[in-house]
């Protein structure tokens, strides 16, 4: 649990270390949660090459917004500032260093959290350490949290559409509705990643969302069982009781 009650959920990638398969999974918890995300290509004035990089970002979003943005110079924090007003409340979801301590100073106008210089490679070093909630001046609120380095899905496989729709729309033209995509005739997918269409890495991706968010459900599942049967049990035992006495 990293906050409750989020309007936007901003994934963070610094244009240093842009990860398609970590914005998938991030993009992923967003859906899950409720919220609405939005992605940011941060450190935008440091980018060699700015347009291939949102280019890769729109590809994994698939129509999720994508703001790219800099501390630096300002760019796309007049965008941030209005997806949460007038009172919506937004939660920067990222990495250790991709720079969102930064933008949130660039906001607010002050340095009010506490950031560290980047490394002269370029990338950025973890300095925040725990959940902030901010008040912005123009209106609205938004949570710096501390890097992720692990990121877990929960329950909710249906998110998975609104992150692979791209793989979702060809699998319901494969010739058999239950298709496996592995050995099955008439394949679209097969078909796709064989032509180039679909991104090999990309599927993968999703394949490993998708088992384990399988796990997670049979693990839910289990844990309901074995409620269930403590539950019935205790009823079970307090009629036994009722009726000795």
């Amino acid at each position: 649990m990293l906050a409750a009650n989020v309007d936007v959920a901003f994934v963070v990638a610094a244009a240093t270390d842009v990860n398609a398969r970590r914005i998938e999974r991030y993009l992923t918890m967003a859906w899950q949660s409720g919220a609405v995300p939005i992605v940011l290509l941060t450190k935008a004035d440091i980018a060699e090459s700015l347009g291939e990089l949102r280019a890769e970002l729109e590809a994994v979003s698939l129509g999720t917004l994508v703001v790219v943005t800099s501390a630096v110079t300002g760019e796309g924090v007049d965008e941030i500032v209005r997806e949460l007003q007038p009172a919506r409340t937004g939660v920067l979801l990222g990495p250790s260093g991709a720079g969102k301590s930064t933008l949130i100073n660039r906001i607010v106008g002050t340095d009010l959290m506490r950031t560290r210089l980047i490394h002269r490679s370029g990338e950025g070093r973890h300095m925040t350490s725990h959940r902030q909630l901010v008040q912005l001046p123009q209106g609205g609120m938004i949570i710096d949290t501390p890097g992720l380095r692990e990121a877990q899905l929960w329950e909710g496989e249906e998110a998975l559409v609104n992150v692979f729709e791209d793989i979702d729309g060809l699998a319901l033209t494969c010739r058999f509705s239950d298709c496996g995509h592995a050995s099955e005739p008439g394949c679209a997918i097969k078909a796709a990643l064989a032509d180039g269409s679909l991104d090999s890495g990309r599927f993968q991706s999703y394949r490993k969302l998708q088992r384990e968010l399988r796990a997670v459900a049979a693990k839910t599942d289990a844990r309901i069982r074995l409620e269930e049967r403590k539950k019935w049990k205790q009823i079970s035992v307090a009629n036994k009781v009722r009726v000795r006495f």
